[in-house]
């Protein structure tokens, strides 16, 4: 986690270092509240929690107990105490592991503030998706005004790193899928996005088990072809009519083909027979006066 703490503002100024206990009439410190009192955030950009990865939380809070509190806010409406704003995943362990209590510290927290330190939370766990990621980065752009050097600055990430992963909103819905399922790399959703066909390209890249890199190189080889197809020039009329001719004389096909700097004369023969003929042909025709 030491490599991690330059990511935002962190929560490490919010709850500190030190593990969680019982504090009695302590407003700023932790305190301990019936986990009923607790519901999720509608703010969390995290969408998945995984069975085995809930279960194997809930064995160490068995082990160890909750080491760390939960950051919370006061609920906006009826119902629970609390919002979550950091620890969603640990209330669900805890709840698993047969908590009745859980510790939590209480802050008064806006909608964007509270936003941003759930996304932080979760890229220092590295506990989001490409994607969910993504979408994180873009509601806080919508909603809340931010641009893209301020989301950076709040979660601790380069520009550029907001900039490629919000590219991935970009994805078709099918090469979506198959980044939340892990059949894709947020390298190969980004190179394939520059694809004629992404779907397509995605399943072959998959099919294929084809590199990051290797994606990268085959969409810049399908891209070039047509490109380059594009600039030929239009057939020259009267180079068609010199081609026939020779075609004619040789018995053979003949192609000319022209281009800034010139051109170039293509005969093409299928045996070894026709091009000694042709040869021969040739250098009659060197010799006739």
């Amino acid at each position: 986690m030491a490599r991690r703490r330059g990511l935002g503002m962190g929560l490490s100024a919010l709850l500190g270092e030190a593990p969680a206990r019982a504090v009695a009439g302590e407003e700023e410190g932790p305190r301990r509240v019936p986990v009923e009192y607790l519901e999720p955030s509608p703010l969390q950009p995290r969408r998945d929690f995984p069975e085995e990865e809930l279960e194997a939380l809930a064995e160490s809070i068995r082990a160890h107990g909750l080491l760390q509190p939960i950051l919370v806010r006061p609920a906006r409406g009826p119902g629970a105490a609390y919002e979550i704003v950091a620890g969603e995943r640990r209330w669900r362990a805890a709840q698993r592991a047969g908590l009745d209590e859980v510790p939590v510290v209480v802050r008064e927290i806006d909608d964007r503030g509270a936003l941003e330190l759930a996304l932080v939370e979760n890229l220092q766990r590295e506990d989001l998706d490409p994607l969910e990621e993504a979408e994180a980065y873009a509601r806080l752009m919508r909603e809340f005004g931010r641009g893209q050097e301020e989301v950076a600055r709040a979660v601790g990430r380069s520009r550029s790193h907001v900039a490629n992963t919000l590219r991935l909103l970009q994805l078709p819905e099918t090469v979506r899928a198959m980044v939340k399922r892990g059949e894709l790399t947020a390298g190969h959703a980004r190179a394939v996005l520059a694809a004629a066909d992404p779907v397509a390209l995605a399943r072959e890249v998959i099919a294929r088990g084809l590199s990051v890199r290797e994606t990268e190189a085959l969409v810049r080889r399908r891209r070039e072809t047509p490109a380059r197809r594009g600039r030929d020039p239009a057939p020259d009329p009267d180079l068609e009519v010199v081609a026939r001719k020779l075609s004619k004389m040789l018995g053979l096909r003949v192609e000319i083909r022209s281009g800034r700097r010139g051109g170039r004369v293509v005969i093409r023969y299928t045996t070894p027979a026709q091009l000694e003929a042709v040869c021969r042909r040739l250098a009659d025709i060197s010799t006739e006066k």
